[in-house]
């Protein structure tokens, strides 16, 4: 179990990433660079990440992220735990700004997920697991965040919900490709109900299903560990599984490859 402290220091830290992201956001033109992969970086990514890193290197807890050079596994292997951060999930619905964009924030404990923070700023949602992952939370977040106590009493639980009548799936805006939608095809096959696709950005996806708006999230796409530990950790505290497309196991972290297997969240 994590200790509530640190619970709350690092959602006070995803707001404070998220502020910094804001002030980029908020800019009238935002530059952007490819990076090795192709994938776009933003000045909004690498602030969050200069506070993120700055906040959880306080805790003493090493930190694997999107935005630095990771230690090699050959060391990385015999952590006992670590930060699996995301600072800017969802880089070109930021481009866009259609404000489908999050701070993630997960950490590892031999082998575990101990807990989740996704932080979306643009709307001040802010998606939680307990310290104990039994249940997960949303609060809407305006100026100010109150103590540990109060933000779980005003918080509201996470519930995931199967509809007798519709099928809600939900899908990447920005990355729906053939796999995904051969997938989608097979389930609407398989049952009687109506299938509805919910489509939407960054990490949201996770935290649409861990509310009850969505039922299965299929991800047939390269994603990394920083993309998925957040949102694994959501779903897992409130009885959802993320798991391996083809082994049916969950996925797992700080492995010497950091992409990840496809995977189906259920």
């Amino acid at each position: 179990m994590v200790h509530q402290d640190l619970l709350y220091h690092s959602i006070q830290a995803a707001i404070a990433a998220g502020d910094a992201i804001l002030e980029v956001y908020h800019q009238e033109h935002i530059e952007t660079e490819a990076k090795a992969d192709e994938s776009p970086l933003t000045q909004a990514d690498l602030a969050s990440n200069r506070i993120l890193m700055e906040q959880l290197e306080f805790t003493g807890i090493p930190i694997i992220s999107e935005e630095i050079k990771n230690v090699a596994y050959a060391s990385r292997k015999n952590w006992e735990e670590c930060w699996i951060i995301d600072p800017l999930d969802g880089t070109k619905e930021f481009i866009n700004r259609n404000g489908e964009f999050t701070v993630n924030i997960a950490l590892l404990t031999d082998g575990k997920l101990q807990l989740g923070i996704i932080y979306v700023p643009v709307t001040g949602a802010l998606y939680f697991t307990n310290s104990a992952m039994t249940a997960a939370y949303r609060y809407d977040y305006k100026k100010e965040l109150p103590e540990m106590e109060e933000l779980l009493e005003k918080s509201v639980p996470l519930l995931p919900h199967k509809s007798e009548e519709v099928l809600k799936i939900v899908g990447s805006k920005s990355h729906m490709n053939e796999a995904t939608l051969a997938f989608m095809e097979n389930l609407k096959k398989e049952t009687d109900r109506e299938v509805v696709i919910e489509s939407i950005g960054s990490s949201l996806k996770f935290c649409l299903v861990a509310s009850g708006v969505g039922e299965v999230y299929p991800r047939f796409g390269p994603t990394m560990e920083w993309d998925t530990a957040a949102g694994q950790a959501i779903c897992e505290a409130v009885g959802l599984q993320v798991l391996d497309a083809d082994t049916k196991v969950p996925l797992q972290y700080n492995k010497e490859d950091l992409y990840n297997p496809f995977f189906i969240v259920k």
